[in-house]
């Protein structure tokens, strides 16, 4: 059994940094796998169950130059953290404030203001050698560890700066032109990217804060006759929790009485509040509308809803794409790279040119410029932005392998019942013959009482408001329906097959007289009998070639004869004909698959505008459907929402579950959605393209500054000040970017297309 633990890791700056953790944490006993995230500054590590020992995590991190703390799944821990968080924010907001103070008057000279030798030193001193202190530390931990990082660029930049300056400053003469406003003005200019980049990182976690926010710190529970005011973590299983109006619910459970409405918008992303009535099902984290409720706690801590909620958001945005293990490796031989070519500008200014100003400004400007932070943000900020809008809407994706499969999807295998129906049987027709339809109907409702049968407890539906007679007395036939007495009369309730058992005619065809010695009137009798089968034959036909299923009910005495049909049908959502259409908008390929009869499934795909139908297929059937369509060369998505989806669903690229359906869909599926509207299938696809759109887009700006910026540099064309500002602008830019996907909106909420 796999373990995971999650860390919280302070002091990384780059892709480089994100390496190197969890290179640390690969390497510690017990880990099998472990994965970095630089938007989020988590570490999710994997093992076998007992061999995690988070102290010797901590310590590889420490080890490896960085600040790690341990996430524990505690609320009121985690909100510690997001807040310790907010406050590193703060304070960095002051530095910033500090460094742009004291370099802003070393700007003068630039501007052909005279500024003294004497004052520039000491104006950038102090941001050079105690706001950029940051920059020394994690450099030299970066050396010593053998490895490179952006600290180490802006240190070794910044440091050649200023002591050049200082050189100048001793052996030059008065007036000669000094490099204090470089060293100072890049540091300040990088300080203040890192504090913007990390109010947009913090802006692309809202998703996570704002599902944490939900969480309520304490719970009333009922014992013994009281109420007692404790913390929601002490709520057992069974306790009976009361919530006043107004009052976020702190656990998962079902009403034992009350009513009131609840709005579960941060939940499922359902606009209206939802009506509650005892023996409703509710979720923690939902707000109480204007009713007091009475609540049986059935799942508490990490078992409920809105903990397993966050823990797949986390896990997802924790995850890191391929394409982003791709730039890892890219990142991790970048920082020698760009070393040399430093080393190379410098020599060839210096050396050819011999320009030693013109040698330590190239130089200066090449390390400053390559940072790689905007390569290691363009993924896991999109990442973030995309999961965190998805969740938004009802949309909770797992891991970053499902948003990336999502996007490829170019099929779609549909589930019938419960996915694009309702998944609740319903009376459509009633039609009577030689009894009146609510005599009808109490006959066939009261031969059904008590049954489980999803077809009887549509018929009982039905009759819920009439008045029954005394069922007396019952026998079922397995796969054809049953035969009882009902207030003293012998009725028979089934199929075709059941009524030919009892030789009832279900068309002209069928009905004989069993005795050839028959009175004339008799004669007569069977012959109103034969056309009145006819007739119901012709109507159950006719709703049979609609999808519909058909119960005939028969009189047995004095003389079996049928006497009507009740038609029932699982309708469909409102909504599955404008998902399927959204679908095929999007240029994907649909498929019905279900085990109800081909009739059936035909008639649904008719309605839907379904092409293809795979009919009576069994949960492993449902299986070797998906896989033979996959070796067909098809990326196909599965949805489904009950246990007999399961296997599918794990076989299919991509399972996508229903929230309404059973546990087992939703924890093989890669994506859940927490209503039962099909619509959002089309919107989580949706939602994956935007994402790679976004990734894709961040990585081409993140490899554009750097492949122009580098040479500019290098041949003197930039300044370390234009080269500082520059790379503060990749990263805010890549960052601003991802950013845009947190407005991203469901086409159904707004009428019109996601993008």
């Amino acid at each position: 059994m796999a373990e995971r633990v999650e860390l919280s890791i302070s002091g990384m700056t780059c892709a480089n940094c994100a390496g190197r953790v969890e290179k640390a944490l690969a390497g510690t006993q017990g880990v099998a796998r472990a994965s970095v995230n630089l938007a989020t500054e988590r570490a999710s590590v994997e093992g076998r169950l007992g061999e995690l020992k988070p102290a010797d995590l901590l310590l590889a991190v420490r080890r490896a130059g960085y600040d790690a703390e341990l996430l524990s799944g505690d609320a009121d821990r985690d909100r510690q953290i997001l807040a310790a968080e907010q406050e590193r924010i703060r304070r960095e907001a002051w530095r910033v404030a500090a460094a742009s103070a004291l370099s802003a008057p070393l700007l003068l000279p630039m501007l052909g203001a005279g500024l003294p030798g004497w004052l520039q030193l000491a104006l950038a001193t102090p941001v050079q050698l105690v706001i950029g202190a940051r920059f020394y530390r994690a450099a030299w931990k970066a050396l010593r560890a053998f490895a490179g990082n952006m600290d180490v660029l802006v240190a070794l930049g910044t440091s050649a700066a200023y002591l050049y300056s200082l050189y100048l400053l001793i052996t030059a003469p008065p007036g000669a032109h000094l490099y204090f406003d470089a060293s100072a003005i890049v540091v300040a200019l990088v300080v203040t990217g890192k504090w913007l980049e990390a109010r947009a990182k913090r802006s692309a976690t809202a998703a996570i804060r704002a599902l944490v926010s939900l969480r309520p710190a304490r719970a009333r529970v009922q014992r013994e006759g009281e109420e007692i005011d404790l913390p929601a973590s002490a709520v057992a299983p069974h306790d009976v929790v009361v919530v006043r109006p107004g009052e976020r619910l702190p656990v998962d459970g079902i009403v034992l009485s009350g009513t009131s409405t609840v709005d579960e918008q941060l939940l499922t992303g359902e606009s209206l509040p939802v009506a509650k009535t005892p023996g409703d099902r509710v979720t923690g984290g939902s707000i109480n509308g204007n009713g007091r409720l009475r609540i049986e706690a059935t799942a508490v801590g990490e078992q409920s809803t809105l903990s397993r909620i966050i823990a797949l958001v986390e896990s997802a945005q924790a995850g890191k794409a391929p394409v982003q293990r791709l730039v890892d490796r890219v990142a991790a031989w970048f920082v020698p790279f760009v070393l040399v070519v430093a080393l190379a500008a410098f020599a060839g200014w210096w050396l050819v040119a011999g320009d030693l100003a013109a040698a330590v400004v190239a130089a200066v400007s090449v390390m400053v410029i390559a940072c790689p932070c905007a390569l290691g943000l363009a993924t896991p900020t999109a990442l973030l932005a995309g999961t965190g809008a998805a969740a938004r809407a009802g949309i909770l994706i797992r891991d970053i392998e499902a948003l990336e499969c999502a996007h490829r999807l170019d099929t779609v295998v549909l589930d019938k019942t419960g996915t694009l129906t309702e998944g609740k049987p319903a009376v459509t027709e009633i039609i009577a013959s030689r009894i009146g339809r609510t005599e009808l109907l109490r006959l066939a409702a009261a031969a059904q009482k008590g049954s489980e049968h999803p077809l009887a407890q549509a018929v009982l539906a039905e009759a819920a408001a009439l008045e029954l007679p005394v069922l007396d007395e019952f026998k079922a036939f397995p796969g054809q329906g049953l035969t009882a007495t009902v207030g003293g009369r012998r009725i028979a309730v089934g199929n075709r097959s059941l009524m030919q058992e009892w030789h009832v005619g279900t068309e002209a065809a069928d009905s004989q007289a069993t005795d050839t010695q028959v009175a004339d009137t008799q004669v007569a009798d069977t012959q109103v009998a034969d056309t009145q089968a006819a007739q119901l034959g012709q109507q159950a036909a006719r709703l049979e070639a609609q999808g519909r299923t058909v119960m005939w009910i028969a009189l047995l005495e004095p003389r079996p004869q049928a006497v009507g049909v009740i038609a029932v049908a699982d309708p469909l959502k409102p909504t599955a004909k404008a998902a399927v259409e959204r679908l095929h908008e999007m240029g994907l390929a649909t498929v019905l698959l279900t085990g109800d009869n081909e009739q059936t499934g035909a008639a649904v795909a008719a309605q839907l505008g379904i092409q293809r139908v795979i009919a009576g297929a069994q949960p492993e059937g449902k299986e070797a459907e998906v896989r033979r369509l996959q070796a067909q060369g098809r990326c196909v998505g599965m949805v489904g929402d009950g246990v007999n989806d399961a296997p599918a669903l794990a076989a299919a690229d991509i399972g996508i579950a229903l929230g309404s359906g059973a546990d087992v869909a939703m924890q093989t599926a890669g994506i859940t959605l927490m209503r039962g509207d099909p619509r959002l299938i089309a919107e989580a696809i949706g939602v994956s393209r935007a994402t790679y759109r976004k990734i894709r887009q961040g990585l081409f700006w993140a490899f554009i500054y750097n492949v122009v910026g580098m040479p500019a540099a290098a041949l003197g064309m930039l300044s370390p000040i234009i080269a500082g500002g520059a790379m503060a602008l990749s990263s805010l830019s890549v960052v601003s970017n991802a950013l845009r996907l947190r407005s991203w909106r469901p086409a159904l909420e707004r009428g019109g297309e996601s993008r």
